[in-house]
């Protein structure tokens, strides 16, 4: 049921940890979600676009901006990508405030190259980000938000994960690796009151902005994706398992169906190519909420 229309969705005694804080999309979900009375733990390693180095500076600078407009939040440096970091990010929110109740992954990195010039590094320290690090925080709230019986994380997909993108073999594997992983917290935490959603979001900052036409600065900002994730992020959300696209004020729900598909006693690769057209079809679509009713439907309409 969603909140009415025009009451104000606050975060009054809730706390949100935020990954990759330190600029773009994080920062401003950072602090959207300290404006509307979340009390926040900014994560930054405060490395480059490509993960090397690291600063206190970014989450510093966004944990100062939050307390000077009367917000509570710490800093974080802690590296996602690690058990030990992992747990450190929770467990300063736990030392700070006492419980955590939003998670949102956030933190990543690029190394585009195509797929011949792409090295194994580069394509396993871009999945460590993304995935390994949403999955290692994810794991380390998850028995505080099960005790709770309370929680919401937000993990962050990508366009470049649900359709593929030229140069981008690490990156799209990783963020569509997060589609399986949200879909999967969703199930598991149902029952402990856990909900969790992910976004694919457009937004102009310093990972797209030799990727997007310059034009798309101004409009796609992201104080136009951040609303999303704290809705998401919002008690009176009780959706799960779901993934959006966002971008420039748009909000469009993605998700993974089956078409009705084809099938015969004698399956022979001739018979497959002379019913191609049906196989491809997309009407009538199933859209399963999990494998149990997709491996039910495929298998009613197998025997």
């Amino acid at each position: 049921m969603s909140a009415a229309a025009g009451s104000e969705l606050r975060f009054d005694g809730k706390v949100a940890v935020v990954t990759g804080a330190g600029q773009g999309l994080g920062r401003s979900h950072a602090l959207l979600l300290a404006q509307r009375g979340a009390k926040v733990v900014v994560n930054d390693l405060g490395g480059s676009l490509d993960g090397s180095g690291a600063s206190s500076g970014p989450a510093a600078e966004v944990v100062e901006l939050i307390v000077k407009n009367g917000g509570e939040a710490v800093a974080s440096t802690d590296n996602v990508a690690t058990p030990e970091g992992a747990e450190a990010v929770v467990q300063a929110a736990l030392d700070a405030f006492g419980r955590v109740d939003v998670l949102v992954n956030n933190a990543g990195i690029l190394r585009d190259r195509s797929l011949g010039k792409m090295t194994v590094e580069e394509f396993d320290s871009v999945l460590a980000v993304h995935v390994r690090g949403s999955f290692l925080v994810s794991r380390a709230a998850f028995p505080h938000m099960k005790e709770q019986a309370y929680g919401r994380i937000v993990n962050t997909s990508s366009p470049a994960g649900l359709f593929g993108n030229f140069g981008q073999a690490n990156y799209s594997t990783a963020k569509m690796g997060l589609v399986g992983l949200t879909k999967t917290l969703g199930i598991e935490g149902a029952r402990a009151g856990i909900r969790a959603n992910a976004i694919a979001p457009i937004a102009w900052t310093r990972m797209t902005e030799t990727l997007l036409p310059a034009e798309f600065e101004d409009k796609f900002t992201p104080e136009r994706v951040s609303p999303l994730v704290a809705y998401l992020a919002h008690e009176s959300c009780t959706t799960s398992g779901e993934v959006f696209s966002v971008g420039a004020g748009r909000v469009a729900r993605v998700f993974v169906a089956e078409g009705p598909g084809w099938r015969t006693d004698d399956l022979t690769i001739e018979a497959i190519a002379g019913n191609w057209d049906a196989i491809m079809a997309e009407q009538p679509y199933l859209q399963p909420t999990g494998l149990g009713q997709q491996a039910t439907a495929s298998l009613q309409a197998m025997l």
